[in-house]
């Protein structure tokens, strides 16, 4: 028996968000729509002497399983974040079954890294407006990249489900997924050293 959550289908999209960052366009922003279908290949991970990439395989995750640790051997800890398999088609993994999501506090996942990494990118399906955060070892602002609205399939939302963002920048040592009032997944996650 396999199991599913539950996610409402009856959210609605906000096209302006309930708040603003006053000085966002300073920051690079990462969204392209021609990225939306970029799959990379299951669990990899890139050796060279100028980059180490990791590519996170969600699918040895149960479903409602509470993620935190799970990864900290390959460098990411999670803080706010669980394994489903979503039963609402308006959020459809973008490979495998399984994908993360905030828990218990919807619309945030946060992550940080056992050493500091220069990128971070994840394909994200949300509700509404969703912006991904990069933070130095003093939490302060290093890059932000920016969902402008919603995305769920089978709506009428000019972005693709599972859409790709990516924040770069040098010594990132945590990140945060948020969508005010939302909710929102996150699939086929990986970050650069």
């Amino acid at each position: 028996m396999v199991k599913q959550a539950y996610i409402p289908s009856g959210i609605t999209t906000l096209e302006e968000p309930l708040f603003k960052f006053d000085n966002l366009n300073s920051y690079s922003q990462s969204y392209t729509p021609t990225y939306s279908n970029l799959k990379c290949p299951l669990d990899y991970t890139v050796n060279s002497s100028v980059t180490e990439c990791i590519f996170l395989d969600l699918d040895n995750l149960k479903c409602f399983e509470v993620v935190e640790r799970q990864y900290e051997s390959r460098g990411i800890i999670f803080h706010n974040c669980i394994a489903i398999e979503p039963s609402n088609p308006a959020f459809p993994p973008h490979s495998g079954v399984v994908v993360l999501m905030g828990s218990p506090h919807s619309g945030l996942v946060e992550a940080s890294f056992v050493r500091p990494v220069n990128s971070v990118s994840a394909f994200v399906t949300s509700s509404q407006r969703l912006v991904l955060s990069a933070y130095d070892r003093d939490r302060q602002l290093l890059n932000q990249a920016v969902l402008p609205s919603g995305n769920l399939a089978n709506s009428d939302s000019g972005i693709v489900p599972n859409t790709l963002l990516s924040v770069s920048a040098q010594n990132i040592h945590s990140v945060s997924f948020r969508a005010f009032d939302g909710q929102f997944t996150i699939d086929d996650l990986s970050f650069c050293h």
